[in-house]
Formats: structure tokens, C-alpha cells, sequence
């Protein structure tokens, strides 16, 4: 009678590689567990699962997903015996006190190690040179983080960004310099326009700025689906979207980055001193998307800003927009969206200008594109000469700090020097703005303003939420004023469409009456 075939040993396969990269570049995993396998099926054990993992945990095997459903796995079947395969002693454990706390985890659960590299033994001497390995294997984590932050550092240093990119930026390879930061295309648009609008006003709060960016679908959301106000607080918070670097882990204050700039810093410094005196607002409903006037209206009772809503009725819902403000005698009373914006429309109408004017605003848009001009070569002249004398200055205090020993008087130096380099950055920036533009002809730049003005209607009949706000926000320069019973009245017109009034609106039949008008504008 022939003897009843030994039952294989049960295995369970560990495999680990140190970053998600490594993963899908190298194929870490996917070659671990075979050559596991491989060994597995030589000793006759049959493997029931296989465990992976993609982070390191910091040398702590209890922040590894993979580690913690392996030994969840163990203790689901106490009464079972297995074999658990590493295919290198490095993925154990690479932490002297974890990896003898790992070894008793297993222990507990009555849990055989084995490893392709190295034989355990439950001798003295084995778990002597055990130790030593483990030792050897934290001293090498520790020496490759050491080398890991010390390059990190020096990237910085030199003007490259080296964390995740922020949102507005992306990484791209370029040859010679690495992986550096480019604008992303509308996701930079918006992160501007945020900026922008916030500074100006048109946002009246962060949760207005977070409402702005749920418009764009590819904007960064959590698990849920939603945008943290926390997310909100730290783009308008980062000082690399005006193109410089700011770390204390690496004592950098307002390095010049190696990235364009989305921002200047003056934008960047009016944002932080609103930041500083807004109080916060209840987070409402985001309706703005159906009212296109919504934030460019007040009303002609109290001056308040209009607020508008949806109300519904039997068979249907209507838009409206009301004044809030207890005491005004409109609080309350509706006026009909489409009634209010209409008005609008009408109003914006009359801004149309005629066509056979068109080069006389050349002309004048040509006096005052040459005219700035000069002012920016007067403007650059005069902010090299302060660099210049704001660098003395640093220079002055270095040879402070050099001849005196006392602490409190060198901390005092290094804030005065690190004021002074902070105001010799916004300098230089504010005179990179001023350099005289080196592509594009003054035509091509006009012609996208030419258009706007030719016929600001025709963007705002678009019906298109985003194009009406935009006729509203460079058309004019306040809140419009309307009346539910009297509806607009007199607003004040954006500057081109202001200077151009005595010609385009109130032209008489004489040419020369027009040009005269121009003549004095000019």
C-alpha cells in the first residue's frame, strides 16, 4: 500500500517597493512575487495570497496596508501554520527595532520566515547576525533619506521647485534641468483670475473664491467630491505663484524660482492684506451660475448689493433678484431676472461705438501706448538705482554682522537683510513687468481691445454667464445701480468707454467737430 502523499506546506508571498513610481517604471512587484513563487514551488508549498505593498511606512510595518492585511489575514486562521516568503531581507524590515517586533509578530501567530537572501535560524548566533542586518539595512534607509534631503535642498536652492506641483502648475521634463513647473493652461487662467478678483473685490470671501473654482471640473476635489476651503486658504496663501520660493525646512525666503510667475508680488501683497482683514462668511448654496448680474448690482433704495434667488411656483420655478437689507424700502420685493438683466443689456447697447471712428481711437491708444513707454524707461532707471542702493545697504549690515558676536544684535541684522532682500524681490519683479515687450506689434496687442469695444453687446447677447460678467467687469468701473420701479440709472463707465463718450455718443453731423473732440482727449 503506497504511503498517502505529504500535504504541502501553506504560503503566503510578501512583496514591497518603496514608492508607487517604482511600481509602474520597474516592475518591482510583479518580479518579486515570481521569483517567490519560483521558490515556493521548488520547496513544494502552495501559495494561498500575496501581499503588496508600495510605500515604505518609515521603517513602522504597521503603516503598510499590505503588512497589515497579511497579518489580518494570519489571524483570521489561528489554527493554521504558514510560511510567509520575502523576496529580500530589505523588504522585512528596513528598522532594527521594528524588524524584531515584526519577527515577534509572526512568531505569535506560529508563523514560519523564509527569504530567498537569507536563511533565519532560531540559534544565538543567527539572530546575532539577524540583528546585524536589520542594523545594517536602517543604517542604509537612514543614509538615503540623509542624501535624499540634501539633494532636495540644493534643487531648491538653485530655483527649483521640488514638492507636489500646486494647482495652476505641472511638471514637465526638460532636458539638462530636470522636471521643472509650467503654467496649466485654464487651471492657470483661473488660479489668475482668482487672484485677481479677490484683490479687486469681485470675490467678496474665500467661500466666493471656492464657489469660482468648483466652475472648472479638473480643479483638485477630495474623496467627496468637494473643494476644502483649506485648499482655497492655501492657493491664495503661496508665494509661488508669483514665481519666487519660500521654505523654512530650507531657509529660503523669496528665492527667484526657475517657473513663471502667474502673479506680481504688489497682486500677491494686496491678496494677503485682505486676507488679513476679511471676516469669514457663512458658505451659501452656490446659485451665482443662473444670475449673471449677481455681485455688479445695488439697489437704487439703500446702495446694497442686490442678492438673487430661485422661488418656485405651480408649475415652474422663477429667478429673482432682491434687496436683503432690513429697513430699505425694497427689502424683499422681487425684481425678475430677466427683467433686471434685460435692462442691462440695454444699457450696455448704447456702448456700442461707431464704426468710422475706429482709427481716431488708434490714434488715441497709440499717444498713450508711446507714452508708457517712456514712463516704463524712467520707471526701470529709477528701480535700478534703488536695487542698487538697497544692495549697500545688505552689504553694510553683512560687515555688522561679521564684526560683532553678540546674538540678539545679530538676529536683529538678519531681519533687517532678510526686509531688504524681500523689498529689493518686489522690486525687480514690478521692473520685469515695466521691460519693454519684445514680441507681438502694437496692433496685435490692440486689436483683442478693439474687439471688446467694437461691440460689447454682442458678447454680453451670448447669453454665456462667464462672457457677461466679463462685459460688466471691464465695462464698468462700480456696481450698477437699479431700481425695481425705475431700473438702471446713471452708472459709472469703465475709462475707454468714458473717454470715448463725446465722441461715439454725442457726435454731431461735422467731421471736424469729432476731431477736435478727439484732439482734446488725446
Amino acid at each position: 500500500m503506497n504511503p498517502s502523499p505529504i500535504k504541502p506546506l501553506k504560503a503566503v508571498i510578501y512583496c514591497r517597493v518603496s514608492s508607487r513610481s517604482q511600481e509602474l517604471e520597474g516592475n518591482g512587484l510583479e518580479s518579486q512575487e515570481t521569483r517567490c513563487r519560483e521558490y515556493a514551488r521548488a520547496k513544494g508549498y502552495f501559495v494561498e495570497a500575496t501581499f503588496p505593498d508600495t510605500i515604505t511606512g518609515g521603517g513602522d510595518f504597521m503603516k503598510r496596508p499590505g503588512m497589515v492585511a497579511l497579518l489580518s489575514y494570519l489571524d483570521a486562521q489561528p489554527s493554521e501554520s504558514y510560511v510567509v516568503i520575502f523576496d529580500d531581507l530589505k523588504r522585512f524590515a528596513r528598522d532594527t527595532r521594528f524588524h524584531l517586533d515584526l519577527r515577534d509578530a509572526f512568531r505569535s501567530r506560529g508563523a514560519i520566515i523564509e527569504c530567498l537572501n537569507f536563511k533565519f535560524e532560531d540559534t544565538p548566533e543567527g539572530e546575532f547576525i539577524e540583528t546585524i542586518m536589520a542594523a545594517q539595512g536602517a543604517l542604509e534607509r537612514k543614509q538615503n533619506g540623509r542624501q535624499v534631503a540634501q539633494k532636495m535642498k540644493a534643487r531648491m536652492q538653485s530655483g527649483y521647485w521640488v514638492h507636489a506641483a500646486p494647482v495652476g502648475y505641472k511638471y514637465e521634463i526638460v532636458k539638462g534641468r530636470g522636471r521643472m513647473l509650467f503654467p496649466s493652461g485654464s487651471l492657470a487662467t483661473m488660479i489668475r483670475e482668482a487672484f485677481e478678483g479677490f484683490a479687486s473685490g469681485r470675490f467678496g470671501s474665500q467661500a466666493e473664491v471656492r464657489r469660482f473654482f468648483e466652475l472648472h471640473p479638473d480643479f483638485p476635489r477630495n474623496k467627496k467630491g468637494e473643494i476644502p476651503n483649506q485648499r482655497v486658504a492655501d492657493v491664495l496663501n503661496n508665494p509661488l505663484y508669483t514665481g519666487h520660493i519660500c521654505s523654512e525646512t530650507y531657509g529660503l525666503d523669496w528665492l527667484k524660482g526657475q517657473h513663471d510667475a502667474l502673479i506680481s508680488i504688489d497682486l500677491f501683497d494686496k491678496v494677503r492684506d485682505r486676507l488679513k482683514g476679511s471676516a469669514k462668511v457663512r458658505v451659501r448654496k452656490n446659485i451665482g451660475n443662473d444670475f449673471a448680474a449677481r455681485g455688479f448690482v445695488s439697489c437704487g433704495d439703500c446702495g446694497g448689493p442686490l442678492s438673487s434667488s430661485w422661488s418656485k411656483g405651480r408649475d415652474r420655478s422663477y429667478a429673482y433678484y432682491l434687496c436683503q437689507a432690513k429697513g430699505c424700502a425694497s427689502y424683499g420685493k422681487s425684481i425678475p431676472r430677466d427683467k433686471l438683466e434685460g435692462d442691462i443689456g440695454a444699457l450696455i447697447k448704447t456702448l456700442q461705438p461707431s464704426q468710422n471712428l475706429f482709427e481716431l481711437v488708434k490714434v488715441m491708444f497709440r499717444d498713450a501706448w508711446t507714452q508708457r513707454l517712456v514712463q516704463a524707461e524712467d520707471i526701470i532707471k529709477s528701480g535700478k538705482t534703488q536695487i542698487k542702493a538697497i544692495e549697500k545697504q545688505v552689504d553694510a549690515l553683512l560687515g555688522r554682522i561679521i564684526d560683532t558676536t553678540n546674538p540678539t544684535v545679530i538676529r536683529a541684522y538678519e531681519g533687517k537683510i532678510s526686509e531688504l532682500e524681500r523689498s529689493k524681490t518686489k522690486l525687480q519683479d514690478q521692473l520685469a513687468r515695466h521691460i519693454t515687450p519684445t514680441t507681438g506689434t502694437f496692433d496685435q496687442k490692440l486689436e483683442p481691445a478693439l474687439q471688446f469695444l467694437a461691440n460689447p453687446w454682442k458678447l454680453w447677447e451670448s447669453g454665456q454667464i462667464t462672457l457677461r460678467r466679463m462685459v460688466l467687469k471691464l465695462a464698468f468701473t462700480d456696481r450698477i445701480t437699479y431700481h425695481r420701479n425705475q431700473g438702471a440709472r446713471t452708472t459709472k463707465i469703465a475709462l475707454p468707454f468714458k473717454a470715448l463718450g463725446g465722441v461715439l455718443y454725442r457726435e454731431g453731423s461735422n467731421g471736424a467737430l469729432r476731431q477736435r473732440k478727439v484732439e482734446r482727449i488725446i
